[in-house]
């Protein structure tokens, strides 16, 4: 990426401070039950409220966010989150601590949104996937170290340690996003859009207005598109929710080995996530169709070899490496139909793919208290049905309607391979 490369590289270390922020406390919960005094359930609730601010505000955080300086933007968020982790570790109030979780959820998906546009316009138009792969592998080593880090510096060195670790990260990327990211104004806003959504893309240099960005979720296109995120994502956190669980219970590994087994899940996800932003740039609608499709068949696979250790620990491998397409390929599939208002379109992806977390987790749930572990397989393997049959509904429509000046070119033809996500 020559000089940007640099910039986007903080834009992924700022998504992995994030998701370690975010996604850390799942692995310290019953340490914060302990010293807060605290029911597990109610410690749950870090998680839980944090996935629910997420889904309910983003878009509109975006839309108010989309005014602004994109860098001022970015370092504010970072701020916040290194802000909020500092106050997990020196509070011993888990009401304040509660209220710390709701802030920087705010700001969650604005941050996404808002990055995912800017690595996509550092770089020429054809790579444009290859940035935001690059800035989603924040996601991915934050799942592969982050969590599992975060976990260990509070068994061994203090549940404080384990929050100044992340307070760290996200000062790190603060920093880094103030010196290396380009200082460019905002954007001037686009006159009122248009009622028709062919004409309502901004002209080149500036942003849409507030009615334009709004005026896509007027698109039956969209909508579809929307529903094959939110099912990807039931799909995928219906069955890896519990992890531990369908291991534990239905593999027989016991707990250490499934912590290495997670630890191995995080580093597949890394190469996985750049195997499949390597053929979203040769061919997105294949490859968006072929995702959920592989799903089916993956967990059809886990099912059937799920209580012998030995398959099952290849299955993990290969698990690892499909779960980790679900990020970059939802997220091209969405921007296909939000070329006009990228950010706020990115920020609809934060939103509904939290959607998707809240509801394959909570089907996967259900799943294991009434027909047990050994059967999530099939209640993600539906979800991916569903999301396929969506993906196929939106193809019948035809491509996107074409847009100026946007960091995901559309394609030129409905099977042809777009020029960049």
């Amino acid at each position: 990426m020559g000089k940007t490369g640099p910039a986007v590289l903080t834009l992924s270390l700022g998504v992995f401070g994030i998701i370690t922020t975010e996604m850390g406390v799942v692995g310290v919960l019953p340490r914060i039950s302990e010293d807060l005094g605290v029911t597990p359930s109610a410690a749950g609730w870090l998680v839980g409220v944090f996935a629910l601010v997420v889904a309910a505000t983003g878009p509109f955080g975006t839309l108010l966010a989309s005014g602004l300086r994109r860098k001022a933007v970015l370092a504010s968020a970072l701020a916040v989150f290194a802000l909020s982790n500092a106050v997990y570790a020196l509070t011993d109030d888990f009401a304040v601590m509660f209220a710390f979780r709701i802030l920087p959820a705010l700001f969650h998906p604005v941050f996404f949104a808002v990055a995912l546009t800017t690595a996509a316009n550092l770089v020429p138009a054809h790579r444009a996937t290859r940035a935001a792969t690059t800035v989603f592998a924040g996601v991915t080593v934050g799942f592969a170290f982050g969590v599992p880090l975060t976990s260990y510096l509070a068994e061994h060195a203090g549940l404080a340690a384990a929050f100044w670790f992340g307070a760290g990260v996200n000062l790190l990327a603060c920093l880094g996003v103030l010196l290396l990211l380009p200082a460019t104004p905002a954007t001037p806003a686009a006159p009122a859009a248009p009622t028709t959504p062919a004409a309502s893309a901004a002209p080149a240099g500036r942003r849409p207005s507030y009615r334009g960005q709004l005026a896509i979720l007027r698109r039956g296109r969209l909508w579809l598109s929307v529903l094959a995120v939110v099912c990807v994502f039931a799909a995928m956190f219906s069955v890896y929710g519990y992890f531990a669980e369908y291991l534990e219970r239905v593999t027989g590994l016991s707990a250490s080995l499934v912590g290495a087994a997670l630890m191995a899940f995080g580093i597949v996800m890394v190469l996985g996530n750049l195997l499949f932003g390597r053929l979203l740039e040769r061919d997105l609608l294949r490859t968006v169709t072929a995702f959920p499709a592989l799903y089916v068949l993956l967990y059809a696979l886990l099912y059937a070899i799920g209580p012998w250790p030995a398959p099952m620990t290849a299955g993990v491998l290969l698990w690892g490496a499909v779960h980790s397409g679900g990020l970059v390929v939802s997220q091209s599939w969405l921007a296909r139909d939000a070329q006009d208002a990228p950010e706020f379109g990115n920020s609809l992806f934060i939103s509904f793919s939290n959607l998707g977390i809240t509801v394959g987790s909570a089907v996967g749930g259900l799943v294991v208290s009434t027909a047990g572990a050994r059967h999530l397989p099939w209640a993600g393997a539906g979800f991916a049905l569903a999301a396929l049959t969506a993906v196929l509904l939106r193809r019948r429509l035809g491509p996107a309607t074409p847009a100026a000046a946007v960091a995901v070119p559309a394609p030129q033809a409905q099977d042809a391979p777009p020029a960049a996500v």
